[in-house]
């Protein structure tokens, strides 16, 4: 079967280098922007593309459980890397938002935080993925406890919805694509309520 064969080879490959791929983004990022490769507004898309590619990643993470139950393919070992990758694309949205777009100006930033609902959604994910991304290792799940550890955890499908959310209601035209993420993340975790409920294999 495909499953396995696939299976086999995810077992032979380790999940560290998706960090290391991971990290060539912002690096790709910086030096087009220093570069002059980014247009006539680097700033906005750098933050622009760090979003999308955050968003991107929570559902790549999301597919997992999925492809695992529906498909048999395991791709479990990988599920944590993305996850702490997604949360890095999203700090580094926020702080090329505050520090870049912004200029550090505090006061202001607070202002539209609660102003924009795009932002205070925005904001709102990634508040929930904090946790996640500061106990994504093995000591807390040994503090925690892995029926704790996994409540918490289940803070992921919020933000995955709010994340969609921000992206749909940041597009001012509103254009296919971000409904795609929104539907794509609606989807998924509707599989896992299914499952969980017995309505789908387990």
């Amino acid at each position: 079967m495909i499953a396995d064969q696939l299976n086999k080879v995810v077992r032979r490959v380790p999940a560290w280098p998706i960090y290391l791929i991971g990290a060539a983004l912002p690096a790709w990022l910086l030096w087009l922007g220093t570069t002059g490769g980014l247009g006539v507004d680097p700033v906005k898309e750098i933050e622009r593309t760090l979003g999308l590619w955050a968003l991107k990643l929570i559902i790549a993470g999301l597919c997992i459980s999925p492809l695992r139950r529906l498909a048999g393919i395991n791709l479990i070992k990988y599920r944590r890397a993305i996850g702490v990758l997604a949360f890095s694309y999203v700090f580094l949205h926020f702080l090329t938002w505050i520090v870049l777009d912004m200029g550090l100006l505090v006061d202001q930033a607070l202002k539209d935080i609660v102003k924009r609902p795009y932002i205070t959604i925005g904001m709102a994910a990634m508040v929930l993925m904090l946790p996640l991304a500061l106990t994504s290792n093995n000591w807390s799940v040994r503090k925690l406890g892995a029926q704790r550890w996994n409540k918490w955890h289940k803070l992921t499908y919020p933000a995955a919805i709010l994340a969609a959310l921000h992206y749909v209601w940041l597009v001012k035209v509103w254009p296919v694509e971000p409904f795609l993420y929104l539907g794509a993340t609606l989807l998924l975790l509707g599989i896992r309520a299914l499952s969980k409920r017995g309505q789908l294999p387990a």
